[in-house]
């Protein structure tokens, strides 16, 4: 037994003495942690999988239907596979003498294609969830969010607090309760869905309506700190900074919003295109809520989330500024949020800190209301953080112009 406690204290003091060696050497620092965070990711991840029972979550595929008028019911289920019980529900059998009835006293080829692909989406769809997880995933999203309001709201937020929120929202959300549901997901899903089968799943429009709700209330809250991909993000962007807010390895890199927005639009159009006309999902193959369920990964979708999770150590959330669907539906919501980030002019300084030290380009626009269009804002509490005076506020204060010439006169103390 000595030898044990002996032998665990050298592993403990070494561990201590290698971490404070680390200290000193900041960008080999920030890469190991960086693929310390990778790997406890994806490891944890597939082990909650295993936990839960995991399911694909991927894209359902519908086969097409063989169909011909003369089938009768029972020939129709015997073609395509489908038991008895299924056809029950597709027809609204009575009995089981309906099964020999024919097809055409149910309508054209046409109108039974359509109502059975619309059906065995909507059977396949709810069979794919877990309605154990998902219920429980809300509810600890109605507890989380919060509480990290009513935490943030007493201007408490340090860099090591919002490390660890951000650190809970990825434990809780992503690597325990899994990849699915996802704000995205309720958009992308349901744009899919459609194009598939034409088919509507009320769950998911619920969860939707839910999600914008947040957005309305609060801004883009549920993705500060809900979302399990856009706190990841978050999460690696503040391992390469400093608490001052300066890069460790690299530049900060800072996309305009026209561009960023831009690329946005665009690829939410060429998805929509594209499951609408031939019913396929192009970011099924690279959804980084995957990164949840990486068995499911291919070397494609492997080589697009690393960069990805590269690329979120020098720009602020890479994802949900270039290709997120709900990032582009919550940034139109967000412009009647109830509450948000507004500058106080009587007491500001005109310092630019908030600007500085803003992950984005959005405190600049809502700083200076030069804008006709303001950026994403995440609610990330940084500009509060760092103003000298307590200028900024996170309230349903509304946003005002700056008096004229507030920041040629530089107002700096």
């Amino acid at each position: 037994m000595d030898i044990a406690v002996s032998l665990c204290r050298a592993i403990v003091e070494k561990m201590l003495s290698g971490a404070a060696q680390m200290g000193k050497y900041p960008k080999v620092k920030t890469v190991a942690s960086f693929f310390v965070v990778v790997l406890l990711v994806t490891g944890l991840s597939i082990i909650s999988v295993h936990i839960w029972g995991g399911k694909p979550e991927e894209a359902i595929h519908i086969e097409e239907l063989k169909i011909d008028d003369e089938m009768t019911l029972s020939e129709f289920g015997q073609a395509n596979d489908l038991p008895n019980n299924v056809l029950k529900e597709l027809f609204d059998l009575k009995s089981p003498s309906d099964l020999g009835k024919r097809l055409d006293e149910y309508g054209t080829a046409e109108q039974i294609t359509v109502m059975a692909t619309r059906k065995l989406a909507l059977t396949s769809e709810a069979a794919s969830k877990n309605w154990v997880k998902i219920p429980l995933k809300f509810g600890l999203w109605f507890i989380f969010l919060p509480g990290v309001f009513l935490y943030c709201r007493k201007r408490k937020v340090t860099s090591v607090t919002r490390k660890g929120f951000l650190c809970a929202s990825v434990l809780i959300f992503g690597i325990i309760m899994g990849a699915d549901p996802s704000p995205m997901g309720t958009v992308k899903d349901a744009i899919h869905l459609y194009g598939t089968a034409q088919a509507i799943f009320p769950p998911r429009m619920i969860a939707l309506m839910i999600f914008l709700a947040l957005v309305f209330l609060a801004n883009k809250y549920i993705c500060a700190w809900g979302c399990q991909v856009g706190t990841l993000q978050d999460m690696i962007f503040r391992i390469n900074q400093t608490d001052k807010h300066k890069t460790i390895i690299g530049k900060k890199i800072v996309l305009p919003f026209t561009f960023t927005n831009t690329v946005r639009i665009v690829f939410l159009v060429l998805f929509t295109i594209v499951a609408l006309s031939w019913g396929s999902d192009i970011v099924e193959p690279i959804d980084p809520f995957k990164v949840y369920n990486p068995m499911y990964l291919g070397l494609g979708g492997m080589i697009f989330i690393g960069l990805l999770l590269v690329a979120s150590l020098f720009m602020y959330r890479p994802w949900c500024h270039l290709f997120c669907p709900f990032g582009l539906v919550g940034w139109l919501v967000e412009k009647v949020s109830r509450v948000r980030v507004s500058v106080d002019y009587d007491t500001c300084i005109a310092c630019g800190k908030c600007a500085e030290a803003c992950p984005s380009t959005v405190m600049s626009a809502i700083l200076k209301q030069d804008k006709k269009v303001i950026p994403d804002c995440f609610a990330c509490y940084t500009c509060r953080d760092v103003c000298p005076t307590g200028s900024i506020r996170f309230s349903t204060r509304q946003r005002t112009v700056p008096p004229m010439d507030h920041f040629k006169k530089g107002k700096k103390e």
